[in-house]
């Protein structure tokens, strides 16, 4: 890692970053011919997923706003540090969807982060880190920046485990380990997912976040 990204990397943390990753995007089509992507992860709050159970709380959803927040700002210093460095630079937020599929992101910021080799996509359709888990929101900066670097993405580590596929309401986890390349709903079915939510939970946050899978896996040691 050079000198300058590395003063990114340090900055990034200092402002609230608990992982900055690197990858190899040449091959994803979402990338927009960029070669290169930086990825930011922001941990969830602990004791705000501990009182997650059987529903969604409030505090869950006001604290994935705010932290979705932070992962933009982080994003947007990010992309301006490395303009700053006189090459482009695009600034993915933490959470829009994409303009074919409301249940998608406009960029697969799991996909880049998997890449990394910094975790993996659990059965949840979650990224899981070894250190992290699953509690983790991420945001990602696409770039021409010459990072250099070469993918490693590591083995999936759910296995046998199957609380989120218990624990979801909606029964919208299908309980089976992702396979790279194939398609979102050969794990979740999103659509399910979110349909349970409005029609059970539209008074918090009008139904948009759940965060059950979160706290019932085991990788986020929160009971």
């Amino acid at each position: 890692m050079d000198d300058k990204i590395q003063k990114l990397y340090d900055n990034l943390y200092d402002k609230g970053a608990c992982l900055i990753a690197f990858s190899d995007v040449s091959g994803v089509q979402q990338a927009k011919g960029f070669p290169y992507a930086i990825t930011i992860g922001y941990k969830l709050n602990d004791y705000i997923l501990q009182g997650i159970d059987d529903k969604p709380t409030y505090e869950y959803f006001h604290h994935y706003r705010t932290v979705n927040a932070c992962l933009d700002q982080l994003a947007l210093y990010c992309q301006t540090y490395i303009q700053r460095l006189r090459y482009t630079s695009y600034m993915i937020p933490a959470s829009q969807s994409s303009d074919s599929d409301r249940y998608a992101g406009a960029f697969p910021h799991k996909t880049a982060a998997v890449l990394s080799g910094s975790g993996w996509i659990g059965k949840s359709g979650l990224f899981v880190t070894p250190r992290w888990g699953s509690k983790i929101r991420l945001a990602t900066v696409l770039t021409d920046y010459p990072l250099g670097v070469t993918n490693s993405p590591i083995f999936s580590g759910c296995g046998e485990c199957n609380e989120c596929v218990k624990a979801c309401p909606a029964g919208a986890i299908v309980g089976k380990e992702y396979v790279s390349g194939q398609p979102r709903d050969t794990i979740l079915d999103a659509e399910k997912c979110s349909r349970y939510m409005k029609e059970h939970f539209q008074n918090i946050g009008r139904g948009s976040v759940c965060g059950i899978c979160i706290a019932v896996c085991p990788y986020n040691h929160l009971k």
